[in-house]
């Protein structure tokens, strides 16, 4: 298990005090931009080893009495039925997704926001679908020049024309399924209308990544670009932070070239901008919440390289650009790391190597490494999580889990009523089986009992796994890596 290196409760106690201070700061209502994943933080979880993959949700129950929701989501993105590459569902029902999750939790969703809105066909479907469902719906449109023509985007003509979005809380989130949505612009075009209307209000954004105050080239800093090769982001040092204060921050490039009409916005708005620099306008607390700096810089540099070969298998498969694996190389060689730094790599190469066959490897939480080779009855990811099981239990090797009789009905199924080629039990059927023969068969039950110690082990294959061993390794919180290769030379993959 990897040393702990960030201090959670510090981290909700402060980050939910200078919240406070914000929203006291703007006369007592605040529009806070929320970047990033609100649930399920996993990358925040991996590089600063302590951080709850909750945490932001926990930290904004503690403020819930305060809180609002609004959602923002793009009538473009609905348009193109733009889908989210983790849970692999499109905006729109990610939107319905979050709605029941903050309200699952006793968090208040107060609207959706469908931003870029021209009366795109199914924008206007999904309109009508959340009116039907209860929920306020507003419209915010295109604005010609964005960002540019600072002059005609505040005025009537400009964000005036969006619809007002009624709000009750002291604290108004506004977060969204993905990137691109146009939450800033939401926050802005509400400080325009409160204004008009006489009510004070400002706007912070909660960013965690990348951390502002910590070195531009701290390797948790080079996660987040890691992260986000597909955007395009880059970390600098903010420079209008440093003229202003005589002090280094680190920003990102789009919020750094986007910072002068900001200003000039609030400046139209409100008479006077209240942020000397893009770093001003961030609440975010992660840095002063880094306990053992040796700890995330080793955790940060795992991620650098598990992104890699996420991003190699991405452009084997033709999802990304070869830029971006490039992006990756150069990260890693400025760290001075490779995949000889992942000790599941040479283990998984080994054992295919012996075998002739595709093999998975797995390092568990103690550091022993346990591998998995291809069978005429399981593949190498079944053979895996057996071996691994067995391993943390004590169960010598040669005990069978799962009886030949309950693996070849199975194979019968998949091969003779189903049309599978391949009669290889997968993750999800070999463990369908191992709980099956739990109920007879005690070792198999005392392996089944070790399910919830594989979370957080790292694991690497060598070949690309299917999409069902995949999301079962994902669902066990296992960090699996694939070589950008395929098993077969055939040209469609399942």
């Amino acid at each position: 298990m990897g040393k702990i290196g960030f201090d959670n409760d510090k981290y909700l106690r402060l980050q939910s005090q200078n919240i406070l201070d914000r929203i006291s700061q703007f006369g007592g209502k605040l529009y806070l931009e929320f970047g990033g994943k609100l649930f399920d933080d996993f990358h925040a979880s991996r590089v600063l080893p302590g951080f709850a993959p909750d945490s932001k949700v926990k930290m904004l129950l503690q403020l819930k009495d305060e809180a609002e929701i609004v959602i923002v989501i793009s009538a473009n993105d609905i348009e193109k039925n733009k889908r989210r590459g983790d849970l692999g569902i499109t905006y729109d029902v990610d939107a319905l997704r979050l709605i029941d999750a903050f309200r699952e939790i006793g968090l208040y969703v107060g609207s959706v926001v469908i931003t870029h809105y021209n009366s795109q066909p199914t924008a206007v479907v999904f309109e009508k679908r959340l009116g039907n469902l209860g929920i306020k719906v507003y419209k915010h449109y295109t604005i010609p020049d964005y960002p540019a023509n600072v002059s005609f985007i505040v005025s009537d003509e400009g964000y005036g024309k969006n619809e007002y979005i009624e709000t009750s809380r002291s604290l108004v989130v506004v977060t969204a399924p993905g990137p691109g949505s146009g939450k800033m612009a939401v926050c802005l075009s509400q400080l325009y209308h409160d204004h008009k209307r006489g009510k004070s209000s400002g706007y912070a954004k909660f960013e965690t990544f990348p951390v502002w105050n910590i070195p531009l080239r701290h390797p948790v800093n080079l996660a987040y670009e890691a992260a986000t090769a597909d955007l395009n982001d880059v970390n600098m040092i903010d420079p209008y932070h440093l003229e202003a204060y005589g002090k280094t921050a680190v920003n990102y490039n789009r919020d750094i070239e986007i910072f002068p009409v900001v200003n000039a916005m609030f400046n139209r708005i409100a008479g006077a901008s209240p942020y000397k620099s893009p770093t001003d306008m961030g609440v975010n607390m992660a840095g002063d919440c880094i306990t053992d700096n040796e700890a995330v810089c080793e955790a940060s540099k795992q991620e650098i390289i598990r992104r890699y070969y996420n991003i190699s298998c991405a452009h084997r498969q033709g999802f990304a650009e070869a830029s971006e694996v490039h992006k990756l190389e150069l990260i890693m060689n400025e760290l001075c790391i490779s995949s000889a730094n992942r000790p599941v790599v040479s283990a998984a190469l080994e054992r295919a190597e012996e075998t002739g066959e595709p093999a998975v490897a797995l390092e568990l939480n103690d550091g022993r490494i346990v591998t998995g080779k291809t069978s005429d009855l399981l593949g190498a990811s079944s053979a895996l999580l057996l071996n691994a099981l067995k391993e943390i239990a004590g169960i010598p090797h040669e005990v069978p889990l799962i009886s030949p009789k309950v693996i070849e009905p199975v194979q019968v199924l998949k091969v003779k009523y189903m049309g599978n080629r391949n009669p290889r039990l997968h993750t999800d059927e070999v463990l369908t089986a191992l709980s099956i023969s739990a109920a007879t068969n005690p070792d198999a039950a005392l392996a089944m009992e070790q399910l919830s110690k594989l979370k957080g082990c790292e694991a690497h294959s060598t070949v690309i796994l299917s999409k069902v061993d995949e999301m079962v390794f994902h669902k066990l919180g296992i960090h699996i890596t694939c070589e950008p290769k395929y098993q077969t030379k055939k040209l469609y993959h399942k």
